[in-house]
């Protein structure tokens, strides 16, 4: 089924994306959600066109990303956090708690854009951060006792 994405949906694409998903996951999901249209001629012409208007728009937001990339290279966080004596942490560190270290230091990046390991002990990681469709960035994370 062909569907066009009317916002940015992690692991399948960009608003005004035109993408096939199985039949199910655009029926039960996607379209009751408002993520995304089924792809008619006339609906993928009019995602064509926001396409073609949004074109220098998505450049300088590209340019943007890069330079968020360039600051976020080499970058690492100190996240800390209540740990047992085996360094085992009560719970986990999510996506959520590196987003507000980020926000803390000033940088302004969405949750969903940040793919990160599941983290149950102290010690270091490492996150990606998806700051556009071709811009991504490697970050380092320490969790200690806190």
């Amino acid at each position: 089924m062909e569907i066009i994405l009317k916002d940015y949906v992690k692991g399948l694409g960009e608003k005004n994306e035109i993408v096939t998903v199985k039949n199910g996951y655009g029926r039960n999901y996607l379209i009751p959600q408002g993520l995304a249209t089924i792809a008619t001629p006339s609906a993928k012409k009019m995602a064509e066109e926001n396409v073609r208007q949004a074109a220098h728009k998505q450049a300088k937001v590209k340019q943007d990303a890069e330079a968020i990339a360039e600051k976020l290279n080499g970058l690492k966080l100190v996240i800390p956090t209540k740990a047992g004596s085996n360094g085992k942490i009560f719970g986990s560190v999510t996506t959520i708690q590196i987003g507000q270290t980020l926000s803390e230091r000033g940088f302004d990046v969405d949750k969903r854009k940040i793919s990160a390991p599941d983290i149950k002990n102290l010690g270091e990681y490492n996150a990606t951060i998806n700051l556009h469709k071709e811009v991504s960035v490697t970050i380092d994370i320490e969790v200690v006792q806190g």
